[in-house]
């Protein structure tokens, strides 16, 4: 099917939409950035996994085999390359008095579970920054060898200025002059260590309060941020490989520190592809924990929140986002949501009604052309937005031959049904709700069993079997609370 299509994407490092042409004729490396696991997923991230999630089904869908990277970050998210003690891990930690890799298996648990809720397919491979430290301080190495870094103080930096002399182009991807950088630079606590403003760290001193540290050439301490996703990048996908995503916030630092570090290490860039998607506000106004403008997934699913009428399903939500192109901004309010719920129950009545239409001699819909209008715009950098208006005209078609006042040959009503289902499911991601509701009985039933047999357990004294269902249940995110009433549970 690939060598039908002429995919494009909006590749951020040309700034142009660029036809899709993979490194290895029918095989694709695609890199995502991944979660920091120190709190619960918020809805800005969960729309960047599901445009990549989607991307990542249509190019399924055409034929390639795609290999789908996507990180945990577990440990060394400093933002800045300032005091090592504002690393999130460690301040959550102190706040919910847990170890930090508690902390880290809680969140992952709670990002796992969202992602599950709205259908994302999950990657390939998932690695952790903690699982690749041996990676991360050999790169380093590399690079101080190279010239290409330095050490100071057990702290390891990148040297930009040398990298831009030796041919580098620090800030190619997000168009920013380093002069100009170096210049509007703020006074960071650990920037007097540093050569130049904006170098930034590969490896960080850990001060002797810090709890999550590793043993280096260079004395105890930790990775830095951007180094873990060049190293598991690579590590997967080898020194070049055809896509990396992730949110439009992280085009700058984040991303320019891996692309420097790649030709340094390697010699290539390694990105042919840089797909970024854009933000989600909240009534208009950028999601802020600081002003409260925010809401959690489960939140926005339960009703349990301030902004929204009542809960809605997570199919209803992966639809509103869908109907926005990965590239644009998308604000989520009560009304906008409340009008995505009608289309999505709209779109599922009219394919159930797929099912029990007569057909005719001759057809007053031209099905052919019509798939081929959603692939083209699925073909223009992944239109979400046009594929559901033509999705919509097929919905009023099919409603149409049911009330008499259109036809469809047998034919074409096979091809219809065949298409829409692929679109809509397939490449879109969506359920239809009885699903969701059947799976979720299912699940209750189960978990109901488990606590009669907990209870038993516990009535006959057999604290370890108690304590096992409970532990068990706990790791796959289903938490058992017990209460003067009995045991329930929440998801």
């Amino acid at each position: 099917m690939t060598k039908e299509h002429n995919l494009k994407m909006h590749n951020s490092l040309s700034g142009e939409k660029e036809i899709f042409v993979p490194i290895n004729k029918d095989k694709i490396g695609m890199y995502v950035c991944g979660p920091t696991v120190y709190s619960n997923v918020h809805l800005g991230n969960v729309r960047t996994f599901m445009s990549f999630d989607f991307i990542y089904r249509y190019l399924i869908h055409l034929g390639y085999k795609v290999r789908y990277v996507r990180n945990i970050t577990d440990a060394g998210h400093l933002t800045e390359d300032g005091d090592p003690s504002d690393d999130r891990f460690i301040k959550q930690s102190r706040l919910e008095r847990l170890e930090p890799m508690e902390i880290v298996q809680k969140y992952t648990i709670d990002f796992h579970k969202v992602l599950q809720q709205v259908n994302n397919l999950p990657p390939n491979v998932e690695p952790t920054a903690t699982g690749h430290i041996v990676e991360q301080i050999q790169i380093s190495q590399d690079l101080i060898e190279k010239g290409l870094a330095y050490e100071v103080n057990g702290s390891v930096y990148f040297d930009v200025k040398k990298f831009n002399e030796e041919g580098g182009n620090y800030g190619e991807l997000s168009n920013r002059n380093i002069e100009e950088l170096m210049s509007n630079t703020r006074d960071l606590d650990g920037q007097s260590e540093k050569r130049n403003p904006q170098d930034f760290a590969l490896w960080k001193k850990a001060l002797p309060e810090h709890i999550m540290r590793w043993n280096s050439p260079w004395g105890d301490g930790f990775p830095g941020w951007h180094l873990e996703c060049t190293v598991m990048s690579t590590k997967y996908l080898g020194e070049q490989f055809d896509i990396h995503g992730g949110g439009m916030d992280l085009k700058f630092p984040h991303h320019e520190c891996e692309i420097a570090q790649a030709k340094g290490a390697y010699g290539k860039s390694p990105v042919k592809y840089w797909l970024h998607a854009n933000m989600l506000t909240l009534n208009g106004q950028k999601m802020s924990k600081s002003t409260g403008n925010t809401i959690l997934p489960d939140e926005l699913f339960s009703g349990n929140n301030d902004f929204f009428e009542k809960g809605f399903s997570p199919m209803v939500i992966r639809f509103f986002m869908m109907q926005a192109h990965y590239r644009s901004i998308l604000d989520l309010s009560n009304d906008a949501v409340v009008a995505s719920e009608k289309g999505f129950n709209r779109l599922m009545d009219a394919i159930k009604t797929l099912e029990n239409l007569e057909t005719s001699d001759t057809s007053t819909f031209d099905v052919n052309n019509w798939i081929i209008e959603c692939y083209a715009a699925l073909d223009d950098d992944f239109n979400s937005p046009i594929l559901i208006s033509y999705l919509f005209d097929a919905v009023r078609i099919i409603n149409g031959v049911k009330a008499g006042t259109e036809k469809l040959t047998s034919e074409d009503l096979d091809k219809l049904k065949t298409s829409i289902h692929a679109f809509v499911f397939d490449v879109l991601g969506l359920k239809a709700e009885e699903e969701n509701e059947g799976n979720l009985s299912k699940l209750d039933g189960t978990v109901q069993l488990l606590i009669k047999m907990r209870n038993q357990a516990r009535a006959e004294k057999n604290w370890g079997m108690s304590d096992q269902i409970r532990d068990e249940l706990a790791e796959i995110g289903i938490q058992l609370k017990d209460g003067k009433d009995g045991t329930d549970y929440s998801l």
